[in-house]
């Protein structure tokens, strides 16, 4: 496995900053939050702005994870939205042509993984309404990506409508497409009391593509340092081992970009004490 960080945890940095930061720290994965402060897919410049940055990446030994949940990126007053799961089709198109988006310049970066989630419903409907739209939305996703190296990996997120590791198996039976994979974001399974981890890792290790860390207690959704929580680290570390998982393992603590380098440091000092 590949000690990670997400640059969500450091939004008051230049993302030059801190790529170069978090490769003096022993990093060798990072998942890049397209977001105002680090590569706006938007910017005229981005593709450009893009290839700097892979080549940089390069050069610090530095594997790359697309991440797209910038909270205000696609409307400056409502946090992560629209969504694939918005009332009107022009909502989604617009989430759904960020998410393309973001998989051109992720190629650009050198990146083969685009993370995403399923966001929440802004209107009221039966479960199967929901499900029927999200499998459309991943189902074409997944087809526009496939031409590409780009693997398409879906994080289960408390508070959206793929929540648990239940919905997410249905939504992989239901989209069945050979570049659809998982998000696992060992916090989440704490909060949603989906514990041992070992079973999903067991489950899923084929397709997972990209892993999100942090501690977490049972039924709150609240990213916290290692040993603030409840999360066993020596089950994930062991368990991560045992699949012979060789992806990135990105802290994701983006409500510590106030302490962001020394945030980073403790983690990366947490892993290695596990041997990682």
């Amino acid at each position: 496995m590949l000690a990670g960080y997400n640059t969500n945890g450091f939004a008051h940095h230049q993302i030059s900053d801190t790529l170069l930061i978090l490769a003096e720290l022993g990093y060798r994965s990072i998942g890049l939050t397209f977001d105002f402060n680090s590569l706006n897919p938007y910017d005229a410049s981005a593709r450009s702005q893009a290839k700097e940055l892979g080549k940089l990446a390069r050069d610090l030994n530095l594997k790359l994870v697309v991440e797209t949940g910038a909270r205000f990126l696609l409307d400056p007053r409502r946090k992560h939205q629209p969504t694939l799961l918005s009332r009107q089709p022009l909502e989604r198109k617009k989430r759904s042509d960020f998410l393309l988006l973001c998989a051109e310049i992720g190629l650009e970066l050198g990146s083969d993984i685009l993370s995403f989630w399923s966001g929440k419903p802004d209107f009221s409907a039966s479960e199967e309404t929901y499900f029927q739209l999200i499998a459309e939305q991943v189902q074409f996703l997944c087809g526009q990506i496939q031409q590409t190296k780009m693997k398409v990996a879906f994080e289960p997120e408390p508070g959206m409508f793929i929540d648990t590791m239940a919905k997410f198996s249905r939504l992989f039976s239901t989209v069945n497409q050979p570049n659809f994979g998982l998000t696992l974001d060992i916090g989440h399974l704490e909060c949603m009391q989906e514990m041992p981890i070992i079973n999903h890792l067991t489950e899923w290790q084929k397709v997972i593509w990209n892993i999100h860390l942090e501690d977490m207690k049972p039924k709150v959704h609240d990213h916290l340092l290692p040993g603030e929580g409840s999360v066993d680290f020596q089950m994930v570390f062991n368990g991560l081992r045992e699949i012979g998982y060789a992806g990135g393992v990105h802290w994701e603590l983006s409500r510590h970009s106030h302490d962001a380098v020394e945030t980073a440091r403790k983690c990366r000092q947490f892993m290695q004490g596990y041997g990682c």
